[in-house]
């Protein structure tokens, strides 16, 4: 269960702060919803930019924000239906798309809702406080960018080889940029680090996305819906939701499956991974070019029992193309191909991971062999926003992307295989629970007894996602009515 005691007297010096700076929170009601946001607050938004730092871009978080940079409302979810000429599969493939959240991922979310319970509660002071974010990418993004909305001292944590896109706007928003050694699977250093600050300074609280609830508690409630929204939008008469695919990274996005599984008959969920690094699929290592999923562990809130198959994906083929869908020579050539330029346009939508994510939707849609009236569903993470620099690294390494290189890579996009797929039986699933025991419970604080209790109670431990929801957002709307009547 999410830990929602009150420390009376710093929740209402919360209160106060809030109303000294302005500042009302949404409810997931509203994260999932935003016609439930009031209407001065929509008012109020027609003139802030979506990544501008202001109080209300709070209420921004969220599927459904209009996809423009400036002064926009909401409407539906925003997500991107892949073509077959893309694809190569029978099966529908619908990413829901994170470059419209403030800061241009969907990790904005997570992160409120990881901070969301501390402050309304009481439990964190952002005065003498600051808010850690251990993270591969976006999420200290989300966490560094929640902070300075809520006036919020923060630290972000990521390995020294992402992006520099990541570096150079972090250095805008987090009071502290630390880089840790390595790159996207290099998890291990980012806890190594939270492990020292932890003992050596007592004012910095770890927000990890990796263990905490709240992560997944988001997901299930906001992205899980989004994508049921989305089905109702598209869906023609015999169409079925076959499923997600979600990278592991945090495994936070994998709660968006298991509220696909508890609301569609027959749904699965993949995990997808960097098969440079394949953690799930043979309990291996090494690095990635997958930017923004971490591995060489399992997250602890993975829940294995409802995850139905593993994906590796080569950090090759996400690498390739992301040339293919945005160098001029790789469009014309899907233009040719037949896809519209309606998707042309939206394809810079998909950074790396999300590519990766793609690509893992394929990969299951052949392994189950889905049909026409099949939808699969993946998250479209960040978009190219994130990622010019590599396309310029990639020029520099590997030359101009000519016609030739794009009828390459589309070659590949169109014969993605079907290797390394598992499904997980039950031993499976077990096998890859128990992992957790050598990173968390070995080195990072957790108990045997909490680790039994994922697999063997595992309806009471996970049932917070559908239960604790509801009780959060009361204590929101009742700090907020707080803060307003001062």
């Amino acid at each position: 269960m999410i830990d929602l005691n009150i420390n009376p007297v710093q929740r209402k010096k919360n209160i106060q702060r809030c109303r000294e700076n302005g500042i009302l929170l949404p409810t997931y009601a509203q994260m999932r919803d935003p016609a439930l946001i009031p209407d001065a607050i929509k008012q109020e938004l027609a003139s802030i930019g979506l990544w501008d730092v202001h109080v209300r871009n709070l209420f921004r978080i969220n599927w459904h924000n209009e996809p423009t940079d400036k002064g926009g409302n909401f409407g539906g979810v925003n997500f991107i239906e892949l073509p077959r000429t893309i694809t190569g599969t029978k099966a529908r493939i619908v990413g829901i798309v994170g470059k419209w959240f403030p800061t241009g991922a969907h990790k904005v979310g997570p992160a409120i809702s990881c901070l969301l319970p501390e402050l309304v509660t009481g439990r964190f002071d952002p005065t003498t406080q600051k808010a850690v974010w251990p993270s591969t990418g976006n999420y200290c993004r989300g966490g560094a960018y929640i902070s300075r909305l809520l006036t919020c001292p923060s630290v972000a944590i990521l390995p020294a080889g992402m992006s520099q896109e990541r570096f150079d706007w972090l250095r805008t928003m987090a009071e502290e940029v630390i880089a840790t050694p390595g790159c996207e699977s290099n998890v291990k250093e980012i806890f190594d680090k939270c492990i020292e600050l932890e003992r050596t300074r007592p004012e910095a609280i770890i927000f990890n996305q990796f263990d905490q609830l709240p992560n997944s508690l988001w997901h299930y409630n906001v992205t899980g819906p989004a994508m049921a929204e989305v089905f109702k939008q598209i869906a023609r008469p015999g169409d079925v939701v076959a499923g997600a695919v979600l990278s592991s990274g945090s495994a936070g996005t994998m709660a968006a499956g298991s509220y696909l599984r508890d609301n569609f008959a027959g749904a699965k969920v993949g995990v997808a991974e960097a098969l440079q690094c394949p953690t799930i699929l043979e309990n291996g290592f090494g690095d990635h070019r997958i930017e923004g999923i971490g591995d060489k562990h399992i997250p602890w809130i993975h829940n294995l029992r409802d995850t139905d198959t593993a994906i590796g994906v080569d950090d090759e083929l996400p690498i390739r193309f992301i040339r293919l869908f945005n160098e001029p020579a790789g469009q014309k050539l899907l233009a040719e191909n037949g896809v519209s330029q309606e998707v042309l346009d939206k394809l810079e939508w998909m950074g790396i991971s999300s590519i990766g994510n793609m690509i893992g939707a394929i990969k299951f849609a052949k392994y189950y062999e889905l049909g026409e009236n099949d939808v699969v569903f993946t998250v479209f993470t960040d978009s190219m926003a994130m990622y010019q620099s590599r396309l310029t690294e990639l020029t520099a390494e590997r030359g101009v992307y000519d016609q030739r290189q794009a009828d390459r890579d589309y070659d590949r996009l169109s014969g993605i295989s079907l290797d390394y797929v598992m499904e997980l039986s039950h031993v499976d699933k077990r096998r890859v629970h128990q992992l957790k025991y050598f990173s968390w419970v070995e080195q990072l604080g957790k108990t045997v007894e909490e680790l039994r209790a994922q697999w063997d109670d595992h309806r009471n431990y996970w049932g917070c996602l559908r239960t604790q929801c509801a009780d959060l957002d009361k204590m929101i709307e009742d700090f907020n009515a707080e803060v307003l009547a001062g």
